[in-house]
């Protein structure tokens, strides 16, 4: 008799903080969506704690084990040779190959039936994730296999995280001038602030920001920049000749700066959904920018040999293709160009041809969400491909 595929399982993701709130991001939303929306009892694992506070406050960062949201908890600080096979859940994922615990291996290799081991990768655009996506891997001695789980932008890979309401939400929020004017107010913005142009900004410390802010400060609309404290440092630091802590802002020229407090990751959301540009990073934000339908660049996550180069332009190639001002701007805030490099504008014009194509970037932010939107949700596929191995004849029960 085959496995109810549907019915409700128990879930640990395993998760080491290495891009401070983009792992610990895509887990916790992950996370939440499977116990919310799939009624999964969902242990999380994660090594910093700290970080975790950041998006989410009611996180306490000395505790070992807590209940947030409906999810355990747990602080992962070196546990081994503790597991037994009652710990173990059904569905074990580690993020981006973090290395879960020998102990939790060992006492996975001794449940009848063995749990689906995922490894669930980063996300890229590139071709060669397809063929990847869902390969198996035996463990070198142990009757285990793992399987390689990667997010995409197409059918042949696991999605994206979408949760199921979030479009609701998002359209509501966005038709109600009110809300959003509430909102933004909350977060210290003025009326002039609220009626500027307003960016999002989200970006890893090598990112061209203080040449960005003088191309905005000479731009021909005002621009209101509203960034997360500890972002940009340097360059906040110099606009506003102080540190930039909460509430901290400066107006030069056309531009104002305005540091905000971490949001938790709704209010995260509410922001690219109020902003009119968000520059994001990493996975999580570039993302959830994705689902807010606006423009948007991406500082992607920088790697050896500057491979990284290759990620961004193989997602350039699949979104906005004939919007040459988005490839243009991404590749120089990305450093894959510079001023005068191969004929190169420099930033300020790059930016003016890009504020131009915002109209031709909203209506592209538009047509790709509802693509990717296809492909189904990252936890639903998730599940669907736990399900189907959880009801096949078990491998290796010997």
């Amino acid at each position: 008799m085959s496995q109810d595929t549907t019915a409700a399982t128990t879930v640990a993701i395993f998760c080491k903080v290495v891009d401070n709130y983009g792992d610990i991001g895509i887990c916790w939303r992950l996370a939440r969506q499977l116990e919310r929306e799939h009624g999964s009892a969902v242990t999380l694992w994660v090594d910093d704690l700290q970080s975790f506070r950041r998006i989410c406050p009611e996180v306490m960062a000395d505790a070992d084990l807590q209940c947030v949201a409906g999810v355990s908890i747990r602080h992962w600080h070196g546990q081994d040779g503790m597991f037994s096979r009652e710990d173990i859940a059904d569905i074990v994922i580690e993020f981006f190959g973090c290395d879960i615990p020998p102990g939790y291996i060992a006492a996975m290799a001794e449940c009848r039936p063995r749990p689906v081991w995922l490894n669930l990768e980063g996300l890229s655009a590139e071709e060669w994730v397809e063929g990847c996506h869902a390969l198996p891997s035996m463990h070198p001695r142990l009757p285990l296999t793992k399987y390689f789980f990667f997010p995409g932008f197409t059918a042949k890979t696991g999605g994206l995280l979408h949760e199921a309401t979030l479009e609701e939400q998002r359209l509501q929020f966005q038709s109600d001038r009110a809300a959003r004017s509430d909102f933004l107010a909350r977060l210290g913005l003025t009326a002039e602030d609220i009626a500027a142009l307003k960016v999002s900004l989200f970006c890893y410390p090598h990112a061209p920001v203080a040449a960005l802010f003088d191309a905005w400060a000479g731009n021909d609309r005002p621009v209101a920049c509203l960034v997360p404290e500890g972002v940009a440092v340097d360059a906040v630091r110099a606009f506003l000749g102080a540190d930039g802590r909460p509430g901290a802002v400066r107006t030069r020229g056309a531009l104002t700066v305005r540091v905000l407090p971490f949001v938790p990751q709704p209010d995260y959301d509410r922001l690219l959904w109020a902003c009119d540009v968000n520059l994001v990073r990493g996975e999580d934000s570039f993302v959830r920018a994705q689902w807010a339908g606006k423009p948007f660049l991406w500082h992607i996550y920088p790697q050896d040999k500057n491979l990284h180069h290759v990620k961004l332009r193989a997602f350039l190639q699949r979104y906005a293709p004939d919007v040459d001002s988005m490839t243009a701007m991404s590749l120089r805030w990305n450093g894959a160009t510079t001023d005068g490099m191969e004929g190169q504008p420099g930033l300020p014009a790059l930016w003016a041809q890009y504020q131009a194509d915002m109209p031709k970037l909203a209506d592209a932010a538009e047509a790709w969400r509802r693509q990717v939107l296809a492909n189904g949700d990252l936890a639903g596929n998730l599940l669907k491909f736990a399900g189907a191995k959880r009801s096949m004849p078990a491998e290796n029960e010997v």
